[in-house]
């Protein structure tokens, strides 16, 4: 039996059943929240339950703009006061039913709400309570405020990002908030529900995204210790250093992508450029990289990316075209795999990974924050009656 084409299957989901409360935030909790939504989890995100207290992050995403709020989608939202303490009292009966909390507060400030791991776990021991921070929740740190250049700069990451003789560049914010931080936390909640499954209770997952950004550098933390990889920025393998993996300007002002590390594929690599291999200095001749990279950037200037990519065509010399935001989704590979997908006219990339018998969902759009108040909160139990006097004191709005 063959299992289905998860390329173009509509399913429900690997996550499916799995009930999710998201307290809104900014950035990585928001992002673990959408990875889990994704695969099918019920996500009901608890944002502020007017827009004149939104912060500036939502104040924008107004009905027809919401739906470029990729960072939101798929999920119910409800607007819920959790100032006022029948807001607290609200997301704790919500939790009894929920088998996730998600939360991106400073430390102590979910505990203040009412709404920390010892009140949700007495409400529901079995919950599984996610909490995701920059600094973690213990050290010296821990009270104060960061953003993930600062969390990637503490964990060793950011000093060896960008060239020699250059000041180290920001990353954008993929190590820190996404990889080491939102991606790590969907991780922890998705181990401690196979935890759960075996233990029958849940716990609390403390992930920090400098925890996760060094996380991510173990294997050049190995490097580092064994004398192989220098703390000297832009002259290392990966780093910009090495001549054959880099990017180079052609004459249209595009760029190319170079990743030839073995030797077959810098072979493949010197017969795509017209390049004889006597002309060209031994690869890992580190002594001669400043002459190899010259040769290699008058060359590849030469002639257009696109024109470059006809020549590379069918050779394995791992050479790929630079491409903007704009152009990656029009890519064959991505239209072979249908990696970026269309939702409410808004081309966005689409979950991973795949996954053969229980295929991801089609995303749906985000709402405005607290659009959906009254439909999520009756979808998770609570009746128009009790919904209409949260509404009259002040608990939810729409």
């Amino acid at each position: 039996m063959t299992e289905p084409d998860p390329r173009r299957a509509v399913g429900v989901g690997v996550l499916a059943g799995i009930r999710v409360i998201e307290l809104s935030g900014l950035g990585p909790a928001p992002f673990c929240a959408m990875m889990l939504a994704d695969h099918g989890a019920d996500v009901l995100r608890v944002t502020r339950p007017s827009f004149d207290e939104a912060p500036p992050s939502e104040v924008g995403l107004r009905d027809g703009l919401a739906a470029w709020d990729v960072l939101n989608r798929s999920r119910w939202t409800a607007g819920i006061d959790l100032r006022n303490p029948g807001g607290a009292e609200l997301v704790l009966e919500l939790c009894a039913s929920a088998d996730v909390l998600v939360e991106g507060f400073r430390p102590g400030v979910a505990e203040r709400l009412g709404v920390g791991p010892d009140a949700v776990r007495a409400v529901n021991p079995r919950l599984v309570y996610g909490r995701m921070t920059g600094w973690g929740r213990s050290g010296p740190l821990a009270e104060r405020a960061g953003h993930d250049l600062n969390y990637v700069s503490v964990a060793g990451v950011q000093a060896h990002v960008g060239r020699a003789d250059s000041p180290p560049t920001p990353p954008l914010n993929l190590v820190g908030d996404f990889g080491g931080g939102g991606m790590l936390l969907a991780f922890g909640v998705c181990a401690a529900l196979v935890r759960r499954s075996i233990s029958g209770y849940g716990q609390v997952v403390d992930a920090a995204m400098v925890d996760g950004a060094a996380l991510l550098m173990a294997p050049l933390f190995g490097a580092h210790g064994s004398g192989f990889w220098s703390d000297e920025r832009g002259t290392n393998l990966l780093d910009s250093g090495a001549p054959f993996y880099d990017c180079y300007r052609c004459a249209d002002d595009r760029w190319l992508s170079v990743a030839a590390i073995e030797p077959e594929f810098f072979g493949a690599l010197l017969q795509g450029l017209g390049l004889a291999a006597d002309d060209v200095p031994p690869q890992m001749d580190r002594t001669r990289w400043v002459e190899m990279r010259a040769l290699f950037e008058s060359t590849i200037a030469s002639r257009s990316r696109d024109a470059w990519m006809e020549r590379f065509e069918g050779l394995d010399a791992c050479v790929a075209p630079v491409l903007m935001m704009g152009e990656a989704p029009s890519h064959p590979q991505h239209r072979a795999r249908e990696t970026f997908v269309e939702v409410a006219g808004v081309v966005q990339p689409g979950p991973a990974p795949r996954f053969g018998t229980d295929p991801a969902p089609t995303p749906r759009p985000a709402t405005r924050p607290g659009g959906t108040t009254a439909a999520a909160l009756a979808a998770w139990g609570i009746g128009r009656d009790r919904t209409d006097a949260l509404r009259a004191s002040g608990v939810i709005g729409d």
